[in-house]
């Protein structure tokens, strides 16, 4: 398989952006935990234009996050390693079982309670934090493991952009959701008509947020429908599909996603925050991600190759596939991400957000530790293109 220059790119600056994220995360607590906490909080909930600085940085920049995933997505399926049902079959099981499980560990324990809607919080990988810990394996890893990893992360953030859209949408208004759902029809009949000036998609995909965002579904997910009407072309580094994501792998590396640590990780430390890790939702989360991802991820792979639907890549074993199931319970960024929209408002929010940590550090180090104490074989590492 000939990696792309793009995926190297891709890769390398996803992992930098995991090690920025943790920094983040760390500076962010400091903070909201020091004598400034007070201020800092209050930093990130100024007003502007009627909404938080957290509330834009969520609602607005998240969404350039989400134009960016829904391109890597686009690509695995024309280009990538979705391309072919052979090859697509081992990341789409394994990342529907690490989707499917967690949902129903978190269920079972919280139906019926005011939680329950938090049943898609341990259901995300975050991309960033996960490729940055396999990175840390270094030679060790089959460089298909990689690939492997990223196509489950990229599938679980299709799956997770859906749960948004079915499941955390509210109060439809349903004459601003065909007006968007209008723009994004407009855009595709452009792209049939392969006009390739990158502006004409981008401008109305603006009024589209901004009438998605009046409907009632998360404006987030404009950014993914803007995606798939951009024109893919042949994908090479000259169609504008490619340019774009090529432009926008750095800003929402080091720009978007800490903002959004930094914005969203300001919790308060204290006695009661962590008796509440106990509770049914904080248990459900944590038990979802550090047991039911790897559970669900290496229990369909291995039933997928055991009856040849599947097959697995050169140097990568059961074992490989059970560490990086482990390590796809780094949840995180759309972890996080989701507990905003399943508890708006609610005081389940900051203990929710510490459950995710706890469980995304405990993941990727007992994921990493795995992968390291596997004897590296003869296919090893691919030599990258």
């Amino acid at each position: 398989m000939r990696i792309t220059k793009l995926f190297s790119e891709f890769f390398n600056s996803e992992k930098a952006s995991g090690f920025i994220l943790l920094a983040c995360t760390a500076f962010s607590l400091l903070l909201t935990n020091s004598a400034i906490g007070e201020s800092y909080t209050s930093f990130w909930n100024t007003s502007l234009a009627g909404h938080s600085a957290t509330h834009w940085i969520n609602d607005g920049l998240m969404t350039v996050f989400f134009l960016l995933a829904g391109l890597e997505i686009e690509r695995e399926i024309y280009i990538g390693e979705l391309k072919t049902l052979k090859n697509a079959m081992l990341p789409v099981f394994a990342a529907a079982g690490g989707m499917l499980v967690p949902a129903l560990i978190h269920f079972a324990l919280n139906n019926g309670t005011p939680a329950q809607n938090g049943f898609g919080i341990p259901m995300a990988t975050d991309i960033a934090f996960a490729l940055g810990i396999l990175s840390l394996a270094g030679n060790r890893i089959p460089f298909a493991l990689k690939i492997f990893l990223t196509a489950l992360a990229i599938i679980d953030d299709l799956g997770a952009i859906l749960i948004i859209a079915f499941f955390y949408s509210s109060g439809i208004s349903w004459v601003s959701l065909l007006i968007a759902l209008g723009i994004f029809a407009g855009l595709l009949v452009m792209s049939r008509l392969k006009i390739y000036k990158l502006s004409f998609y981008i401008i109305p995909g603006i009024f589209m947020w901004y009438f998605m965002m009046q409907s009632g579904v998360h404006a987030a997910i404009s950014g993914v429908l803007l995606a798939f009407a951009i024109p893919f072309g042949s994908g090479d580094e000259e169609s504008i599909s490619s340019k774009l994501q090529h432009f926008l792998h750095k800003p929402v590396a080091f720009i978007i996603m800490p903002l959004f640590a930094l914005a969203n990780t300001c919790i308060l430390l204290d006695q009661k925050t962590f008796m509440q890790l106990a509770d049914k939702n904080s248990l459900g989360i944590m038990l979802g991600l550090f047991i039911g991802k790897p559970l669900g991820i290496f229990l369909l792979s291995w039933i997928v190759i055991k009856t040849n639907l599947a097959r697995l890549q050169r140097g990568v074993t059961l074992k490989h596939l059970l560490g990086a199931g482990i390590l796809g319970g780094i949840g995180f960024t759309m972890s996080i991400f989701i507990t905003l929209l399943a508890f708006p408002g609610s005081q389940l929010v900051n203990v929710s957000k510490i459950a995710i940590v706890a469980a995304s550090l405990l993941s990727g180090v007992t994921g990493l530790g795995l992968l390291l104490l596997i004897k590296p074989g003869n296919a090893g590492r691919r030599k990258e293109d």
